[in-house]
C-alpha cells in the first residue's frame, strides 16, 4: 500500500506506476470516506424503512448504488489514481471523469430521489418534493442548464488556475471531488430519476435525444486536453514528475484521451438506462390504456322489446338465422370514446383498431 505523497520528495520517489501498482496502492481519503459512509448509510436506512413497512425495493437499485455509484467515488479518491495524481497528469484526468460522469451514473440509476421520497414520513416527503420544484432546483436540474454546468466545470478546472492551486491546496482538493461530484449529478439524476423533476415536455423520446447530446457535449473536453498547446498544469508536473515518468506533453495526452475514451463508453449504458425506462413506460401506458377500453366496453341497460321486436326474434328462430337472432337479442353497447370524440389519439385509435 503506497501512502499519499506528502513531500515533494516523497511525490518524486514513488515507485513506477505498474499494472500492479496500479491495483495495489491505495491510500485513505477520510472526507471521502465519510461522504461514501454518509451516502451508504442513508441509502441503506431507506431501504430498510420500506421493508419494515412491507414494500420492496429493487435490489438491482440498489446494487447499483452501491458498487457502481459509491464503489467509483471510493476508486477515483483512494486508489492509485489518488496515490499518484500528484505526479502524473493522466490519473487525475481519469480521476475527474469518474466524479463527473460515472459515479453519478451510478448514483442516478439507484434513484435516491423516489427512495427518498417514500421512505421519508408524510411532512417531510412533501418538503422533499417541495425543494425538488422550487426554482433554484428547477433551474439548475433544466436539461440545458445542467448540461452547461458539466461542460463548464470541466473547462473550468482544466483551463484555469483552479487545478494547480488544487494540487497545492488539500482543502481545494477536496473541494474540486465534491465540485465534479455534484455537477454530473445535476444532470444524470434528474434524468433517471422516477420523480417528476423535468419539465413536462422532457418525455423518454426527448431525454433519449439529450443523453445523445450530452454524450457530444461531454466528449469536448477530452479532446481539448488532449490538442490543447499549452500544458496544464505545465509548472507543477515538470517540478514533481519522477525520473520514470513519460514527458509531460505525452502525459497530458494520455489523460485526454482517457477522458475522450471514458466518456464515450459512459454514453452507451447512460442511453440504454433511458432506452429501458421508455419500454418500461410504454408498457405501462398500454396496460392503462387496455383496462380503460376494457371499461368502457360495458354492456348498456336492457331495454323493453317492443312488439315488432319479438316478433322479428321469433321469426329468426324459426328461420334459425343466428346472425339475425344475435342481432335481435344482443344487448347494446355504449360506444366507446375513441368512436365519438374527434381527435389526433381517437382518429389514431380508430385506424389502428378496426370496428368489428
Amino acid at each position: 500500500m503506497v501512502g499519499y505523497p506528502s513531500s515533494d520528495l516523497a511525490a518524486a520517489s514513488l515507485p513506477e506506476l505498474t499494472t500492479g501498482r496500479l491495483l495495489s496502492s491505495w491510500q485513505l481519503d477520510v472526507p471521502a470516506l465519510l461522504l461514501v459512509l454518509a451516502l451508504g448509510g442513508l441509502y441503506g436506512w431507506a431501504v430498510v424503512r420500506l421493508r419494515s413497512r412491507g414494500e420492496g425495493w429493487p435490489p438491482a437499485r440498489t446494487a447499483a448504488f452501491a458498487l457502481l455509484g459509491l464503489g467509483t467515488l471510493v476508486i477515483a479518491t483512494m486508489s492509485a489514481l489518488a496515490v499518484y495524481d500528484h505526479v502524473l497528469f493522466w490519473p487525475a484526468a481519469v480521476q475527474n471523469i469518474l466524479l463527473d460522469l460515472v459515479a453519478p451514473l451510478g448514483l442516478a440509476l439507484g434513484d435516491p430521489l423516489s427512495l427518498a421520497v417514500r421512505a421519508l414520513p408524510g411532512p417531510s416527503s412533501g418538503r422533499l418534493r417541495r425543494i425538488m420544484s422550487g426554482r433554484l432546483v428547477r433551474l439548475l436540474t433544466f436539461p440545458l442548464v445542467s448540461t452547461a454546468l458539466v461542460l463548464a466545470t470541466e473547462l473550468t478546472v482544466y483551463f484555469t488556475p483552479y487545478f494547480a492551486t488544487a494540487l497545492r491546496v488539500g482543502w481545494l482538493h477536496e473541494l474540486m471531488y465534491l465540485h465534479l461530484l455534484v455537477a454530473g449529478s445535476l444532470f444524470v439524476v434528474p434524468v433517471l430519476t422516477h420523480e417528476q423533476t423535468l419539465p413536462a415536455w422532457c418525455t423518454h423520446p426527448v431525454r433519449a435525444g439529450l443523453v445523445f447530446l450530452d454524450g457530444i457535449v461531454d466528449a469536448v473536453p477530452g479532446v481539448v486536453v488532449m490538442t490543447h498547446g499549452t500544458l496544464i498544469a505545465g509548472a507543477w508536473y515538470l517540478h514533481h514528475a519522477p525520473t520514470w515518468a513519460p514527458d509531460v506533453r505525452h502525459d497530458q495526452q494520455l489523460g485526454g484521451g482517457a477522458m475522450l475514451g471514458i466518456a464515450e463508453l459512459v454514453a452507451l449504458p447512460f442511453l440504454l438506462a433511458i432506452l429501458v425506462q421508455w419500454a418500461r413506460h410504454e408498457r405501462v401506458e398500454t396496460a392503462a390504456l387496455d383496462r380503460r377500453l376494457d371499461t368502457e366496453l360495458v354492456p348498456a341497460a336492457p331495454r323493453t322489446r317492443t312488439p315488432d321486436q319479438a316478433e322479428t326474434a321469433g321469426l329468426a328462430r324459426q328461420a334459425k338465422a343466428p346472425d339475425l337472432v344475435r342481432q335481435a337479442e344482443a344487448p347494446d353497447l355504449v360506444r366507446p370514446w375513441w368512436e365519438t370524440e374527434q381527435s389526433e389519439v381517437a382518429d389514431r385509435i380508430r385506424r389502428q383498431r378496426p370496428r368489428d
